[in-house]
């Protein structure tokens, strides 16, 4: 039975009649978590779990319909049978687990393997048929784990410091951005300056219990005001707003991002002075790791490099497929929506 077949509208479950992070808004969404290419606005019901909440609201409405449950909790949307799991991509992201007549799929959503102190560690979810993402799906990225990344990202700012260069590191605004504070918070002896997109999303963290660096809104700075040794965080369009006039003419740059690895896009730091290797999702080894510790018997693969990693898989004697075969070739599947 195929539990999940695809549509022009994302992932969608026959038999409980919804789907996981759908591309528009639907009856039911079943969130894995609130970056905008999972979670968007309009659908009538959002399912997630609890540690979630706050960001979904954050990101596209405080007015939603949504029902929420904790890790490991099981619950029914019509007759699959649904728990979430940990995915350790970001504060409150998860796996989705559905159960229906004897068979377990889970669909992992975006996931890392390595510890971050903003949100829970990923877990391994036994399944029968497991739909991985893969954006780093290639063998050419495989992330430096040993590195102490607080350590580094503190070390840079202080020799910039020193200088009298501010120093400005670029984030993505949800998870990337509060994964930097968490790492800094036992190093960073006075404030980060952050970007008012991030300064929103840093409390929903610190009001689930989260450990950040201490930080400074830049929109509670007079307009005229210039800072020197500073560490701003903020997104990659702020030098070409008038409020970068804060940092000046000295100061140095940096991206964290996985795309900072060697064989990416990013690597040799192009338009950055600095470049660190700061992934939220996994590299090639762990999802390889992952796949086989789920013992799924079917793999479908989601996103950039699915073509790399099903090969991969196919060659260990694995039964791997792109995510286009869960389309469906049978019409009366879509008659639920």
């Amino acid at each position: 039975m195929t539990m999940l077949i695809m549509t022009d509208q994302g992932l969608y479950c026959p038999a409980g009649n919804f789907f996981i992070d759908p591309s528009r808004a639907v009856e039911n969404a079943v969130i894995t978590h609130a970056h905008s290419d999972h979670a968007r606005r309009g659908s009538r019901k959002y399912f997630t779990v609890d540690k979630g909440v706050s960001l979904l609201k954050a990101r596209i409405g405080q007015n939603i319909t949504v029902q929420s449950f904790k890790y490991g909790e099981a619950f029914f949307i019509n007759q699959v049978k649904i728990s979430f799991h940990s995915a350790g991509h970001i504060l409150g992201s998860s796996q989705v687990r559905l159960e229906h007549e004897g068979l377990v799929w889970v669909a992992s959503g975006d996931y890392k393997r390595e510890p971050d102190p903003t949100c829970a560690p990923f877990e391994i979810v036994k399944c029968d048929v497991f739909v991985t993402e893969a954006t780093f799906g290639a063998p050419s990225f495989k992330w430096p784990k040993e590195k102490n990344l607080g350590a580094e990202i503190y070390e840079w700012w202080c020799a910039n410091a020193e200088l009298g260069m501010n120093s400005v590191l670029f984030a993505y605004s949800l998870g990337k951005a509060q994964r930097v504070l968490g790492v800094l918070h036992p190093y960073a002896s006075r404030p980060v300056y952050c970007h008012p997109s991030v300064t929103t999303l840093n409390e929903c963290y610190r009001d689930e219990g989260v450990a950040l660096a201490d930080t400074f809104c830049l929109s509670q700075l007079h307009p005229q005001k210039k800072l020197q040794g500073e560490l701003f965080l903020v997104p990659q369009s702020f030098l070409k707003t008038d409020q970068a006039r804060v940092i000046g003419d000295h100061y140095q740059t940096a991206f964290a991002s996985g795309w900072m690895a060697p064989g990416s896009s990013g690597y040799g730091r192009g338009n950055f002075d600095h470049g660190f290797v700061m992934s939220d999702h996994a590299d090639w080894n762990d999802l390889v790791q992952t796949v086989q510790e789920t013992g799924a018997k079917k793999i479908y693969v989601q996103h950039r490099g699915k073509g790399a990693l099903v090969r991969h898989l196919k060659n260990l004697g694995l039964q791997a497929f792109p995510d286009s075969d869960l389309f469906p070739k049978n019409p009366s599947q879509l008659m639920l929506f």
